[in-house]
């Protein structure tokens, strides 16, 4: 059953990492970059956690916070966006917390958490514009 549950929050966020990225159209190719950079790193991290590799989910987690100060990061300035820029950090933490005492559980749902952070700021970025 654990397993199983495993399993399918991986692939759901795996999906949601997807649609996320696709819903989040933008035409100069720095901002193309920056959004390649971000998967990389998720995807990084989802690779950890499916190995239950934790220094490479820690790494990645950590870089993934680090973008979120990056200027290319700042798409608008709503209070939202600085709320849900927030959030994304504290969940990088807890990822990054949760492979440092190598708890998957925990990791995982950190994981999670990033990625409904993603498609919910994404969307808000779309309702923006």
């Amino acid at each position: 059953m654990r397993t199983a549950t495993l399993l399918f929050l991986i692939c759901a966020s795996v999906v949601l990492l997807l649609v996320s990225a696709e819903g989040q159209q933008r035409p100069d190719a720095v901002a193309k970059g920056f959004m390649r950079a971000k998967l990389g790193h998720a995807q990084h991290i989802l690779e950890g956690i499916t190995l239950e590799d934790f220094s490479l989910i820690a790494r990645h987690a950590e870089q993934l916070k680090a973008l979120s100060f990056d200027a290319g990061w700042q798409v608008i300035r709503t209070e939202d966006y600085v709320r849900h820029s927030e959030e994304f950090r504290r969940a990088a933490d807890k990822l990054a917390l949760a492979a440092q005492e190598k708890n998957l559980e925990a990791g995982l749902l950190a994981y999670f958490r990033l990625t409904q952070n993603c498609v919910d700021c994404h969307a808000h970025v779309r309702n923006q514009r």
